[in-house]
């Protein structure tokens, strides 16, 4: 039987003196009921099924939630393309989604979304003012894309609608993100990298990769077409088909011409063909740097005169969860933003959704490194102890704000996807 479907079961209590106590008797029934069952069987602990990405769904996490609350986190791991197809068409599967701001667009309309009821959320005023109004120290950042601040708040908690204006209910409470750019081996470039335009460079021909994932390749595609001046968007997210056929005939003139040492699709594979310098400078993801660097390597998050790519993931709950299942998905998502999680996500050089509380949790020295592009004055470790960073180090990107404050687009869904992934496999196939 599911938590769900036991929602409306009776719930007893035992005090120390081991006389079951009900909050609420209804009728006869709960009375025999509070009588009849040992506490433990109507307290039966609450397993959430938890629907995202392995990259988002962290041991440490789970462990300690349960540590904190008695809650059990079962993580269903998936693709990202997965994780939407899951959302529409299963959206009893899971408890408690992980899924990026992109996506929205197919899940929203139908209607296997919950609005999540902002007033159970503890700090959602504290919620970063990137997602809410699209701004970074109060300066608006670009929303070319599927900005968060366009797909934020529904109508209402049960609609099928973005609301274009600030609501009561959420459809995603963001759990991390960042902004990515291209990722490069210094010490055997040895010169400045400092456009998105690199990435097609002779120069560096058959020692780039770019990342086969098509909604996000062709982002990364863009950069490099609008760097190399050849056009200018009006947005990267949302292209014409005429726009996907420019930008697809560049990308498969150089892949012709010996340009490309791989497109990849997996993280691990991203970390391998830089480590062992087969690559010099390609698409690639913060952590993944990060784990290159753990092998005692150069290589730098490289920050682009064009600005960022930025993505976002957030939390949601499907609109048929109910009673203490639902409880306790409000009461993983409280704790997720209370601090301990945002301190673990930002040593990971992710970002968290409520600075203030991770700031809480974090050394002083740390927070000034991750989030204020300050030399690390003692060294950086991950989460697991690894030095990521040695004393005098800065971050890639410098601080929250200039990182955050210089996107230019972010991941998206376009109208033209299923053309775009078409033209986008034509250059896998070149």
């Amino acid at each position: 039987m599911s938590d769900a479907s036991r929602a409306d079961s009776p719930v007893v209590f035992s005090d120390a003196t081991g006389v079951a106590r009900r909050s609420l008797l209804k009728g006869t029934a709960g009375i025999l009921a509070a009588g009849m069952f040992p506490a433990v069987h109507s307290q039966e602990k609450i397993v959430l099924r938890y629907l995202g990405t392995a990259v988002n769904q962290d041991k440490a996490i789970a462990e300690k939630f349960k540590a904190d609350t008695g809650i059990e986190i079962q993580y269903v791991a998936v693709t990202t393309d997965d994780v939407t197809k899951r959302a529409v068409t299963a959206p009893n599967s899971f408890d408690l989604i992980d899924t990026e701001y992109f996506s929205l667009k197919k899940i929203v309309p139908t209607g296997n979304l919950k609005g999540i009821d902002t007033k159970r959320i503890k700090n959602a005023d504290k919620i970063t003012t990137l997602f809410t109004t699209g701004q970074v120290a109060g300066k608006a950042v670009g929303d070319q894309g599927t900005a968060p601040k366009k797909v934020i708040y529904l109508e209402g908690e049960k609609s099928k609608k973005f609301a274009t204006a600030p609501t009561q209910f959420m459809s995603l409470i963001p759990t991390v993100y960042n902004a990515d750019t291209l990722g490069i081996r210094p010490d055997l470039i040895k010169r400045p990298i400092n456009s998105w335009a690199e990435l097609l460079n002779p120069e560096f021909k058959g020692k780039t990769a770019i990342l086969n994932i098509p909604s996000i390749g062709i982002m990364d595609a863009a950069m490099v077409v609008e760097a190399m001046g050849i056009y200018k968007y009006p947005d990267k997210g949302n292209m014409t088909k005429k726009e996907i056929d420019l930008t697809i005939k560049t990308l498969i003139e150089a892949k012709k011409q010996g340009q490309f040492r791989a497109l990849w699709k997996d993280f691990n594979e991203s970390v391998n063909l830089m480590a062992s310098g087969e690559v010099v400078i390609q698409s690639m993801w913060s952590p993944a740097v990060t784990a290159v660097r753990t092998k005692g390597i150069a290589c730098n998050f490289q920050p682009l005169k064009e600005g960022y790519r930025a993505w976002a993931a957030g939390f949601g709950l499907p609109a048929t969860l109910s009673g203490r299942k639902l409880d306790g998905a409000y009461e993983f998502i409280n704790w997720f933003l209370d601090g301990w999680a945002g301190a673990y996500l930002n040593r990971q050089g992710y970002y968290s959704a409520v600075l203030e509380t991770a700031k809480s949790k974090m050394e002083a020295y740390e927070w000034a490194y991750w989030m204020e592009g300050k030399p690390a004055t003692q060294d950086i470790k991950s989460p697991n102890g690894d030095v990521l960073a040695k004393a005098g180090a800065v971050r890639d990107g410098g601080s929250y704000e200039s990182r955050m404050g210089g996107i230019a687009c972010w991941n998206a869904l376009m109208d033209e996807n299923n053309y775009m992934v078409q033209k986008w496999n034509e250059f896998v196939a070149a």
